[in-house]
């Protein structure tokens, strides 16, 4: 049977077929960060790895390799000489990378070691490195200062071949299931005059992370936020508006309209539900013009976002906030 995947390797054990992850040695450079040229000489001087050759002599590497170097790479960063590393045992160094990662909230530590629990797909190691960064500064900021740069230089990886589609959902699960706690863990809006939101993804976008981290910080200001989910129809939106009779439609279009125009679609929402303001963010909503309505708030960044949402939450009196109509 041939290998469907052109950098793996393909075992067959009886009749069924095994891939085992092999990594080049700029996999290893853009996962870890060190220099090839550095890596070469930690091989041939410190031993610390060495790599394996396929029948046509290219070299390789594998998963336990590429863990190897990562632990090695994040104690080299931390202050540790290489030369001191390579006497270590893999216990200790084991040890020590937990120790850095449970005491220091730097930023290029934080990422290092949330992409080695990537590779690994070790929810013990990333749960308690994110839960020590919440608990040092709250949820809100180590979304904005660590999760959304770690979810870029992910990106980035899967783009490349260096990790696989499982890796990446596998961690987009557990810092959705961090998202949906903290918005559990705030108090339910019980105001008066707390605006009403209803948050909608439409078919074919998949910014889930980014609604729920929205609806934090909407319920966070003291309004409510209902988000319907993802793959929602317009039939099924108007359900809802209907039922919750919101102050404000909120959506994200990214992925969605790329290659179509966008204005149509806003132009059936502002159509469809005349009373309620439409607020839109997204890539396509930044690179695409669209016309100017009343009833319309366009949102360029996640920054833009949450000043509009601050700003909100300031306003005691029924005026809209700044923005509207933009």
């Amino acid at each position: 049977m041939d290998c469907p995947v052109l950098d793996s390797h393909c075992n067959n054990v009886g009749n069924k077929l095994f891939l085992v992850a092999v990594y080049s040695i700029k996999d290893l450079e853009k996962l870890t960060g060190i220099k090839a040229h550095t890596l070469r000489v930690w091989e041939q001087r410190y031993n610390i790895i060495e790599p394996k050759r396929t029948s046509t002599n290219i070299r390789f590497y594998n998963d336990e390799d590429l863990r190897k170097v990562m632990n090695i790479a994040l104690l080299n960063k931390n202050g540790l000489k290489i030369s001191k590393i390579a006497d270590l045992t893999p216990d200790q160094i084991q040890e020590k990378v937990a120790a850095i990662s449970d005491v220091n909230y730097q930023f290029a530590t934080q990422l290092d070691a949330m992409t080695l629990a990537v590779v690994e797909m070790d929810e013990f190691k990333f749960d308690r490195i994110i839960k020590a960064h919440i608990d040092h500064v709250g949820f809100e900021k180590a979304m904005i200062d660590v999760v959304y740069p770690f979810l870029d230089k992910l990106n980035l990886l899967w783009f490349t071949g260096s990790i696989a589609p499982v890796q990446e959902s596998f961690i987009t699960h557990l810092i959705r299931q961090k998202a949906i706690l903290a918005i559990e863990n705030l108090p339910i809006p019980t105001d008066v005059n707390a605006k009403k939101f209803v948050l909608f993804l439409p078919e074919g976008e998949r910014q889930e992370l980014t609604m729920l981290f929205i609806q934090f910080l909407i319920k966070k200001q003291g309004h409510k936020a209902i988000f319907l989910g993802n793959e929602l129809s317009i039939g099924d939106l108007a359900d809802a508006v209907k039922i919750t009779k919101p102050d404000y439609i909120f959506s994200i279009i990214t992925e969605t309209f790329s290659n179509n125009n966008l204005q149509p679609f806003v132009n059936t929402l502002l159509g469809n539900f005349p009373e309620v303001e439409l607020i839109l963010t997204g890539y396509q909503v930044i690179a695409q013009s669209l016309e100017s309505s009343s009833k319309l708030i366009t949102l360029n960044s996640l920054f833009e976002t949450k000043d509009f949402l601050e700003k909100l939450g300031s306003n005691t009196d029924d005026q809209p906030a700044p923005g509207s109509g933009k």
